[in-house]
């Protein structure tokens, strides 16, 4: 029998009430489900305003659902007992964020800035705690006597490292990392993102990782899942996804990231923009700038079906009957 996920998402929904607008709402997140199994990275991508950090923040819950239904470590953090699961749940999982310089308190030693979970949860004494807090500086690659110093004394790489120190205090199985690398240089990049890898194996983690550029997410993910204006359109493992992407909008995306390959004809950009999430179209939300758009696209809203191993696809054009294949996009290993 498999291990049940460590994270569960069935048919999240979130609303926002917009300020000033009456009774205008922006739906940010429609019908989003998934899981996280322990020790896996779910790479979550997608443009702006897409949901991405919506969701992460949800998780750890920062940021309320309007309707859904999630389970963390076996327990249900949404519903009327919500709060007092999340509760229990709160030291097993953790949020790395984008800007190590807005996570830092700059008036706060390091020491410090790393004790807050350890003081909140109230789970070492005075020298377990400082012990720890040297454990964790050394398992992100900073010299112990780092939490003498004020946040401003280091890169923004070592910053980072500081974010994630922090992150660990508690020993967490569960990180959301909100695009934690985006603030930083290629190499500085590259860096983090193996030092996150690292930690993944030696402790466990799973994390549930937002990024924008896919390059990163290639590397450090198990699966991913393709985010377009609060819906999951495609999820699959990695290696299927960029060799065979099914969805036109995930096709889309593999095809117009940077290459450095200078005889690489880019494939023409998908015309159009992000569609309003307060008056969103109907049927597919991505119809109005599919390139391959069907009638029934413009009036149904496709469902996550299973497409393959381990892969999901939310497009009319894999409701063909069984009689028929399905069609074949664009590779982002064509040209």
């Amino acid at each position: 029998m498999s291990e049940p996920p460590i994270v569960s998402v069935e048919r999240l929904e979130k609303v926002f009430a917009l300020k000033g607008r009456g009774a205008a709402r922006a739906h940010v997140l429609n019908d989003v489900s998934f899981a996280i199994a322990r020790g896996e990275t779910l790479g979550f991508v997608g443009e702006s305003g897409s949901g991405k950090t919506t969701t992460g923040r949800i998780l750890v819950g920062l940021t309320p659902a309007t309707s859904g239904a999630i389970t963390l470590f076996g327990h249900t953090i949404t519903g009327p007992s919500g709060p007092a699961e999340l509760a229990k749940a709160r030291s097993r999982l953790q949020m790395i964020f984008q800007d190590p310089n807005a996570a830092l308190n700059p008036r706060m030693r390091v020491a410090d800035s790393i004790a807050e979970p350890i003081d909140i949860a109230g789970a070492h004494s005075r020298t377990d705690r400082r012990d720890r807090i040297a454990e964790v500086l050394e398992l992100v690659g900073l010299p112990p006597d780092s939490g003498n110093r004020f946040p401003h004394e280091f890169s923004g790489g070592q910053r980072q490292r500081i974010v994630i120190a922090r992150a660990l205090a508690l020993s967490p199985q569960f990180i959301v990392c909100d695009e934690p690398v985006s603030a930083l240089d290629v190499s500085m990049q590259a860096q983090i993102v193996n030092l996150l890898l690292d930690l993944q194996q030696r402790f466990g983690l799973s994390y549930f990782f937002i990024a924008h550029d896919l390059g990163v997410v290639r590397i450090a993910s198990s699966r991913i899942a393709v985010m377009y204006a609060g819906t999951i359109v495609e999820i699959a493992p990695k290696r299927e996804l960029f060799a065979a992407p099914q969805h036109p909008y995930t096709s889309a995306l593999l095809n117009a990231a940077p290459r450095p390959d200078p005889s690489y004809a880019r494939p023409r950009v998908i015309g159009g923009e992000v569609p309003s999430l307060v008056n969103p179209p109907s049927g597919c939300r991505f119809h109005p700038r599919c390139p391959s758009v069907m009638e029934r696209c413009r009036v149904e809203i496709p469902k996550l079906k299973a497409t393959g191993p381990g892969r999901a696809t939310a497009c009319h054009l894999f409701d063909a009957p069984a009689t028929q294949s399905a069609p074949k996009l664009a590779s982002a290993r064509e040209g």
